[in-house]
């Protein structure tokens, strides 16, 4: 009965009006002074923040803040597929006919998650990270690779919470809500960067709109408030760097894996 409860409370809760109430109070200079209160609630490190904190004029500046320079070096491996994001691994694996399985024990069709693009059939028997940005982690994201912009997608939907309550109760959370779709061209294949929104917030923006390369850690977009990123590689290309697990917490930058061009 209480869970039936809450699924109906963040049904109502997901609705668009809601989103934009709650971006418009975040991009207010009003919304600066709980940036204090922010930071003491969820422990956020702040020293690391390119700015001083009170430098920041609203609290959706800081959530998506900058960091200072080498506060997370990135993979110099060869080949390499680093960690577009701070993060928890929520669940990853092959990707098994088209399908994500056991994403907290519910499994993903890529076809509905890519929204039927035709991107989808480089991916059926690739491999998939889902990637948790709580609000206390770093939420800029950066390139996985070295490689240039194949296409864009940006998909509206709902503003479901992708947290541990969402994603184990809410049907399909991530091929319902809005995501913003970046598919990169590697010299050992294609990788998608599926960015997808979160409840109240559910706002994803490029940081460079005209951007069609990247180096491997180069800034690729930001969220305003909280989410997750599912990392997907091409059929054949990718190999998990041992010991990675869910429930494993991995930083920007940080080696995933190897890429090698399928045989």
């Amino acid at each position: 009965m209480v869970k039936r409860l809450l699924r109906l409370m963040t049904e109502l809760s997901s609705r668009r009006w809601i989103s934009r109430i709650m971006g418009a109070f975040s991009h207010s200079r009003i919304s600066r002074f709980l940036i204090p209160a922010f930071i003491r609630t969820y422990q956020i490190p702040a020293s690391q923040a390119e700015k001083d904190p009170r430098e920041y004029a609203t609290l959706n500046e800081f959530f998506s803040r900058r960091l200072k320079p080498g506060m997370r070096p990135v993979t110099e491996e060869a080949n390499a597929l680093a960690s577009p994001v701070d993060a928890l691994i929520t669940a990853m694996g092959n990707i098994e006919s088209g399908t994500l399985l056991n994403v907290k024990g519910q499994d993903y069709n890529l076809e509905e998650l890519l929204n039927h693009s035709p991107h989808q059939e480089l991916y059926k028997k690739g491999f998939f990270f889902v990637l948790y940005l709580s609000p206390t982690d770093y939420h800029r994201i950066h390139s996985p690779v070295t490689g240039k912009l194949a296409e864009s997608d940006h998909i509206r939907g709902r503003c479901y919470p992708v947290n541990e309550f969402g994603m184990k109760h809410m049907k399909g959370v991530l091929c319902r809500n809005e995501r913003l779709i970046t598919y990169i061209n590697h010299s050992a294949g294609e990788i998608a960067v599926v960015k997808v929104g979160a409840m109240n917030v559910s706002s994803i923006r490029y940081s460079g709109e005209r951007r069609e390369a990247w180096e491997i850690g180069e800034d690729l977009a930001y969220f305003e408030f909280g989410s997750t990123v599912v990392l997907l590689t091409e059929s054949g290309i990718f190999t998990p760097r041992p010991g990675l697990e869910p429930g494993t917490k991995v930083k920007m930058g940080e080696l995933l894996g190897f890429l090698q061009p399928s045989k």
